[in-house]
């Protein structure tokens, strides 16, 4: 890839990272995979899912893959109250107009949800669901609008969360020192607002907060400044982070690196000497236990074979959503968008198999900070990268809460 070409895959993929650091868009004829229905007799269920696709830096095509694989999975097993379920899907292509386009067509085709989807562009297509009674449920929690609109239903706590529970963790695994790498954005402070929080809550000094240009392709000179005199650095640079691992290998440093999901990738670590790779060991704090834990049983073997990373957290928040949306709408006497709504909002917790703890959006149970109060999963877990591979960074660990961190109290 050339640098001209690289900076700008750069700069859309740090807008992905640090959207998903608390803020993407819809284009594309709606279309649906060619499962087999034939023996379902049941009325029809119709959801959208949108996603950007063939675009620079942050496409994640795997949500729309994640929900095909799901829509042929249900149909396989019986589908939705005995109906088939019939995913259309939207390219939103990182553009606001597009994904203002994508929800006028959800409410053109009369969707009852619009499911486990990716956008940057939540003050565009939210007022357009809020105004049809449309429920966007799960989506990756990159848009401010997702944590505060009433007709979102966040399934994991977005980037206050991870962020919060991934300072904590590099406290408790033994960092003094910590500094926090990402790009020289605005909406990348909010990253290193949490990561902070976190920090302190559990006791360690502030991280030192390290900017990258959008248009740096060689990170020398971060990597000498995140390293000197720390334990640990937070590398948080999305896809592009593979640009600061390979000037730290360069560089011969040994102080342990760690990030949030999507980070610090598997790919990463094989390009990286695979079991022997200096990303061995460093501390992954994410949403969702490991993909080789059994609750993914399902994911991985209806996935297999499609080239998709389970791994990579939009994926795999596409996936719970579907499954959030399936148990819901299987308690209704009829599948409307009205019906879903209610049933979200006063259910006592929805089973994900172990993905998550039980989900609630009951008013009770919600952050109660302004403008994230749609977070009601305040949960994360914490992993690290083995063998090349992310797993349980101990055995027996489970889903950590750190709604107290948020709301001022002790990491504990």
């Amino acid at each position: 890839m050339n640098d001209s070409r690289r900076r700008r895959s750069a700069t859309a993929s740090c807008l992905a990272v640090t959207g998903a650091l608390l803020a993407a868009g819809c284009g594309g004829e709606a279309s649906s995979s060619s499962s087999d229905t034939s023996s379902l007799k049941g009325a029809t269920v119709k959801v959208m899912v949108w996603a950007p696709e063939n675009t620079q830096g942050s496409a994640q095509p795997g949500v729309r893959q994640t929900a095909q694989a799901y829509e042929k999975w249900i149909n396989d097993n019986g589908g939705i109250k005995g109906g088939p379920l019939k995913v259309l899907t939207c390219n939103e292509k990182n553009d606001a107009d597009e994904a203002e386009n994508c929800a006028q067509k959800a409410v053109a085709e009369k969707v009852v949800a619009v499911v486990g989807s990716y956008s940057l562009a939540g003050d565009r297509y939210m007022p357009i669901l809020e105004k049809a009674g449309i429920p966007y449920l799960g989506g990756t929690g990159v848009s401010a609008a997702e944590f505060s609109s009433p007709m979102s239903f966040p399934v994991n706590g977005g980037t206050p969360v991870v962020f919060a529970a991934h300072g904590k963790q590099l406290v408790d695994e033994g960092c003094k020192k910590i500094s926090g790498v990402r790009y020289d954005v605005a909406a990348a402070d909010t990253v290193s607002k949490f990561l902070a929080l976190g920090v302190t809550a559990a006791g360690g000094a502030p991280p030192k907060d390290l900017k990258v240009p959008l248009t740096a392709t060689d990170l020398a000179p971060q990597v000498a400044a995140a390293t000197k005199g720390t334990d640990c650095v937070s590398v948080i640079l999305g896809t592009h982070s593979d640009l600061f691992v390979k000037s730290y290998v360069q560089s011969g440093a040994k102080t342990e690196l760690g990030s949030v999901v999507g980070n610090l990738t598997p790919e990463l670590a094989e390009s990286t000497g695979g079991a022997s790779s200096p990303l061995n060991g460093a501390a992954i704090t994410g949403y969702y236990p490991p993909t080789s834990d059994p609750a993914w049983k399902d994911f991985v073997e209806a996935t297999k074979g499609e080239g998709l990373d389970t791994s990579n957290g939009a994926n795999a928040t596409a996936w719970v959503a579907f499954k959030v949306f399936t148990e819901a709408a299987n308690k209704l006497p009829t599948i409307s968008s009205k019906a879903l709504v209610e049933e979200l909002n006063t259910t006592k917790g929805i089973d994900t198999g172990g993905l998550t703890p039980p989900l609630t959006w009951a008013e009770s149970t919600a952050l109660p900070i302004k403008g994230l109060n749609r977070i009601h999963n305040t949960t994360a877990t914490e992993l690290t990268m083995r063998d090349g591979k992310i797993e349980w960074a101990k055995s027996g660990s489970t889903f950590i809460d750190v709604r107290k961190v948020l709301t001022g109290g002790s990491a504990g």
